[in-house]
C-alpha cells in the first residue's frame, strides 16, 4: 500500500499532466488499472486517514473534518491484516494519535514531519536525521508545514524524508525473511508542503512550460486577497511567478516520491517477489496550489478532492486486461475491502467501501454511481460543505452560507464555469439537490431540515458514530 500525502489526481503523466514526470506511477497504471474517478470523500489528512482504517464512509466513521483519528476502531485494516497472518509494517507518515498508535501494525517507523503532540515524542525519521546530522536543523530550508512557497531543499539530498522513507522501504524487502506474507505501508510525507526537492529535482521543473492557476469568475473575486500575512495562507491571488516557483517544488517532490516508487518496485523484482504482490499507489487529498486562487487543501475542487488511484494485481489473481481505465467512482473507503478480498478475508462487518478487484472483474458493473464529500469548518467558518459527483458532474452545497454549486466536469474539468444559476442546467440541479437531500436525510436536523438542504453554522467535526465521541 504506497501513498502520498497531498498528491492532487492530475499530476501524473498518465494522466495526461503536460509537464509532470512520473514513469515509475505511470507503469504501476500500465500493469494495472488506473481510477480516473477516484476522490477522497474529506479531503485533509486525518479522516483520510480514518476512511483508510475502517473502509466507511465519513459518518459512519466519525471524522466529519480535519480532527484526531479515533484512538480504535471497532474493526480496522492492518489489525485485520495481522489477525489473519499477515506481518504488518508501516513506513512513514500514519498521522494517529497518539502518535505511536499502532492500529494493529506490529513495526513502525515513523515520519511525523514537524508534528510532536507531546514533549518526548521523536519521530524515527527525526530521530535517524540527528544521528546521521547532530548539527544541522531538519527544517533548515525555512519553508513552514503549510507554506505555499517552494524552494529546493537545502540540506544534503539524502537526509531529505522522501528518500529516508524510500530507503527504509527498500531494506525491508531486501531484508524480509520470516515465512509469513506481508502487508507493507509506505507513506510519504511529501509532496505536501514544504516544497522542498532536491535540486535535481526542481531543476527538472524550473524552466518548464507550467500551467498557469487556473481560476473561475466565480473565485476571483471571493479568493484574490490573501487570508492573512503569514506565509501559511489558505487563500490569495500570489501571481503567476509565485504559482510557477511552487508548482515547480511541488512537481519536483512528486518526482522524488516517483523514483523512490521506482526503487520499490525495483526491490520487489530483485526477490521475484512482483507477480506475488498487490499494489496500490493513491494519496490522501490533493492540493490547490493556487488554483481558483485557493492552497492546501478540504475543499470540494478537483485539485484538492481528486487523487491519484492505481492498482497493480499479481499473475493470478485477476485475469483481466492491463493497462485500462476506469471512470466508475472510487473513494479511499474501497482500499480496506480490496485488501480483504486479496488476502481471501471474509468479514461480517458491515463496510461502506467495495472491493476494487470486483469492480475491475465486473468491468463496472453494479458499481456506485456516485461519491459523497464533505468536510466541516476548515480555515474558515464559511469554508464547510457537502457534495456529490460521479466524475462527471459535481454538486455542492456551502453550508454555512446555503449556497449551491454545479460543474459539467466533462466539459469543464477545471470548474472554470458554475452552472448553479445558469437556467439551462436547472434540471440537473434539481436531479443532484435531489441526491443530496436523500444522502443527508438519515442524518436529520440539522443537515435536512423540512425536507430541504439546511443551513449550518456550527461546524460539525465529528457524527455520533465518531469512537471518541465523549473525548472529541
Amino acid at each position: 500500500m504506497l501513498m502520498a500525502d497531498q498528491h492532487r489526481g492530475d499530476c501524473l503523466g498518465v494522466d495526461g499532466h503536460p509537464v509532470v514526470k512520473t514513469p515509475n506511477l505511470d507503469r504501476i497504471a500500465k500493469e494495472g488499472v488506473r481510477f480516473t474517478g477516484a476522490y477522497s470523500s474529506t479531503p485533509s489528512c486525518t479522516p483520510a486517514r480514518g476512511a483508510l482504517l475502517t473502509g466507511l464512509s465519513p459518518w459512519n466513521h466519525g471524522q466529519l473534518g480535519y480532527g484526531r483519528v479515533a484512538r480504535q476502531y471497532p474493526f480496522e485494516k492492518p489489525r485485520a491484516l495481522a489477525e489473519a497472518g499477515y506481518y504488518t509494517q508501516c513506513i512513514g507518515k500514519n498521522h494517529f494519535s497518539p502518535q505511536r498508535n499502532s492500529h494493529g501494525y506490529q513495526s513502525v517507523l515513523l515520519d511525523e514531519s514537524k508534528r510532536a503532540e507531546t514533549p518526548d515524542f521523536r519521530s524515527d525519521y527525526r530521530a535517524w536525521f540527528y544521528s546521521q546530522a547532530p548539527t544541522f536543523d531538519p527544517d533548515e530550508t525555512g519553508l513552514t508545514f503549510n507554506d505555499y512557497r517552494g524552494k529546493p531543499y537545502v540540506l544534503p539530498e539524502r537526509l531529505h524524508p522522501t528518500k529516508w522513507t524510500g530507503d527504509c522501504a527498500v531494506n525491508f524487502l531486501e531484508s524480509y525473511a520470516k515465512r509469513d506474507p506481508f502487508f507493507l505501508k509506505v507513506s510519504f510525507a511529501r509532496p505536501h508542503s514544504p516544497y522542498d526537492p532536491p535540486e535535481r529535482f526542481h531543476a527538472l521543473y524550473k524552466d518548464a512550460q507550467i500551467p498557469k492557476a487556473a481560476v473561475g469568475k466565480w473565485a476571483a473575486a471571493r479568493y484574490s486577497p490573501r487570508s492573512d500575512n503569514s506565509n501559511d495562507i489558505w487563500h490569495g491571488d500570489m501571481g503567476e511567478e509565485t504559482v510557477r516557483n511552487s508548482r515547480a517544488c511541488y512537481y519536483g517532490n512528486v518526482s522524488f516520491i516517483d523514483e523512490q516508487i521506482g526503487r520499490i518496485l525495483g526491490a520487489l523484482e530483485k526477490r521475484g517477489w512482483l507477480e506475488n504482490t498487490l499494489i496500490l499507489y493513491f494519496s490522501d487529498h490533493g492540493d490547490m496550489t493556487g488554483d481558483q486562487n485557493l492552497w492546501r487543501k478540504c475543499y470540494a475542487y478537483e485539485p484538492s478532492a481528486r487523487i491519484p488511484f492505481l492498482m497493480r494485481w499479481p499473475k493470478g489473481l485477476l485475469d483481466e486486461q492491463r493497462g485500462q481505465t476506469m471512470r466508475g467512482p472510487v473513494e479511499l473507503r474501497d482500499v480496506f475491502p480490496t485488501l480483504l478480498d486479496a488476502a481471501g478475508i471474509r468479514t461480517q462487518r458491515q463496510l461502506d467501501g467495495a472491493s476494487l478487484l470486483r469492480l475491475v472483474k465486473n468491468q463496472g458493473r453494479g458499481w456506485r454511481e456516485y461519491i459523497d464529500l464533505e468536510h466541516a469548518a476548515c480555515y474558515s467558518p464559511r469554508n464547510q460543505w457537502t457534495a456529490l459527483t460521479d466524475g462527471r458532474w459535481k454538486y455542492i452545497f456551502h453550508t454555512y452560507e446555503g449556497e449551491e454549486q454545479l460543474f459539467d466536469l466533462t466539459k469543464d474539468p477545471q470548474e472554470m464555469n458554475d452552472l448553479a444559476a445558469d437556467t439551462s442546467a436547472e434540471p440537473k440541479l434539481r436531479e443532484w439537490r435531489s441526491r443530496m437531500i436523500a444522502h443527508l436525510e438519515p442524518r436529520g436536523e440539522p443537515f435536512v431540515s423540512g425536507g430541504k438542504l439546511a443551513v449550518r453554522t456550527k461546524a460539525t467535526v465529528y457524527s455520533p458514530n465518531y469512537p471518541d465521541r465523549a473525548k472529541g
